[in-house]
C-alpha cells in the first residue's frame, strides 16, 4: 500500500456492525465522493459466514473504484476469498507468520499503537504499512482504554520520526476528523484513517470524505 503521490491519502474502516445490503449503497457514495486508498472490513463479534458475505457484497464495490480491501485479522479469509491484504493487531498473528502464509503479494498492515519497537519490528519482518494510535479520544474497541486515557494520547511526533528514517508508510489512525487531522498530515502521515468520523459525520460517509480531502488540500497547499 505505498503511496502514489507525496499527498496523504485516506485509509478507511467500516463501522464494528453492519449489515452488507444496506451498508453497500453508503460505501459507494462514499468512494464516489473523493479517492480512496484502502477500505478495511473490521467487524465485532461476527461468525466466519457473516464475515464472508461481508465480503462477498463489500469487496466488489472496492475493486470498481480501485481501492484495496483489506480485513481486520482474518488471515484465513484472505486465502479463502482472494482479498487484497489484512490488518493485524498487536495480539494477532505475527507479521512474519502472516507472510509465510500469504506469499509476498498480499498487503500486511501492522497496528502498533504508540510503539517503535512494535513498529521497527513489524517493517522488518515485512509489513507493508504500520499504524500508530491513537492520536485523540476515540470509542474505538481496539484500543486498550485503561492506558489510553485523553492525556496519553500518542503524539504526532511519532509520525516525524518514522519518516525521517524508515520508506515502510505509516498509518494515522484513532479519534480523527477533518477538523483534527491537519497535525499528523504534517507530520508526515502518509494515511489518515477513519472510520466512526466517516460513518457517522454530519452529511454522512460522502460528504466526510470530501472534507478529510479539503483537509488534507490545505496542508499540502500550504507546505508548496
Amino acid at each position: 500500500m505505498e503511496p502514489t503521490s507525496p499527498r496523504c491519502q485516506l485509509y478507511v474502516i467500516t463501522p464494528p456492525k453492519l449489515v452488507p445490503e444496506a451498508f453497500a449503497p453508503h460505501m459507494i457514495r462514499a468512494l464516489e465522493a473523493g479517492p480512496v486508498a484502502s477500505f478495511q472490513l473490521r467487524l465485532e463479534g461476527a461468525d466466519m459466514d457473516q464475515w464472508r458475505a461481508a465480503i462477498e457484497k463489500l469487496m466488489p464495490i472496492a475493486q470498481e473504484h480501485d481501492v484495496a480491501f483489506i480485513i481486520n485479522n482474518k488471515v484465513e479469509l484472505v486465502q479463502e476469498m482472494e482479498t487484497d491484504g489484512v490488518h493485524l493487531g498487536i495480539q494477532d498473528m505475527s507479521i512474519k507468520e502472516a507472510r509465510a502464509l500469504l506469499g509476498p503479494d498480499k498487503i500486511i498492515g501492522a497496528s502498533c499503537l504508540d510503539s517503535k519497537h512494535l513498529a521497527m519490528t513489524a517493517a522488518e519482518s515485512g509489513a507493508d504499512y504500520v499504524s500508530f494510535g491513537p492520536f485523540f479520544t476515540t470509542r474505538s474497541p481496539y484500543y486498550p482504554k485503561e492506558k489510553y486515557a485523553p492525556k496519553y494520547m500518542v503524539s504526532p511526533n511519532i509520525l516525524s520520526w518514522w519518516s525521517a528514517i524508515m520508506e515502510v508508510p505509516c498509518v494515522a489512525a484513532g479519534g480523527i476528523k477533518p477538523s483534527n487531522c491537519h497535525d499528523l498530515v504534517k507530520a508526515g502521515a502518509d494515511f489518515i484513517c477513519a472510520s466512526s468520523s466517516i460513518w457517522d459525520y454530519p452529511g454522512g460517509g460522502a460528504a466526510a470524505i470530501r472534507d478529510f480531502h479539503e483537509a488534507m488540500n490545505q496542508v499540502a497547499r500550504k507546505a508548496g
